[in-house]
């Protein structure tokens, strides 16, 4: 059974400096951590605080195409997880025709995000995923855009990675 969730936030793992997007199901009992890359959580930062960027970057250039192709993005779905891997759908609906695209969670919440899509979570992930504890008090995980600002700004080139042609 799939659960409606939202974005209540990104935080960053205190061991690892790694970020993680926080979902929360709409009547807040229920959170899901999912560890995603940096620069997809700068992405999902983007969409969260409304930022307009000069140029189209990733998610939006897909958005972008979507519209013009006239594909409607229905919903996304974390669908599994496996071996500390999350799982996810994009739902389109082309014409009549509706079609099912594999991705990471990460991506398609960005996407999702965007298009002001829904977001659905299969029980059994949330069931399987680690807890979180936040305390009543919190309603919502804040987007430190200070401290976001801080890890993009300090990137090297290096921290991409290397990338053969």
């Amino acid at each position: 059974m799939l659960k409606e969730m939202k974005v209540a936030g990104i935080t960053v793992d205190p061991f690892t400096n790694t970020p993680i997007v926080i979902l929360k199901d709409l009547e807040e009992k229920e959170v899901l951590p999912i560890w995603i890359g940096l620069l997809e959580a700068s992405s999902i930062a983007t969409a969260l605080e409304n930022v307009q960027t000069p140029r189209p970057m990733t998610h939006d250039l897909l958005k972008n195409v979507l519209d013009h192709l006239d594909v409607k993005v229905v919903k996304i779905e974390v669908n599994d997880l496996k071996d500390n891997t999350y799982y996810a759908m994009i739902h389109l609906e082309v014409g009549q025709k509706r079609l099912i695209i594999d991705a990471r969670p990460s991506d398609a919440i960005a996407l999702a995000l965007r298009v002001g899509a829904s977001i659905f979570v299969d029980e059994n992930v949330i069931k399987k995923s680690a807890k979180v504890e936040f305390s009543k008090k919190e309603d919502k995980v804040v987007v430190d855009t200070g401290e976001w600002e801080e890890i993009l700004e300090n990137l090297s080139p290096d921290d991409f990675g290397k990338y053969k042609m």
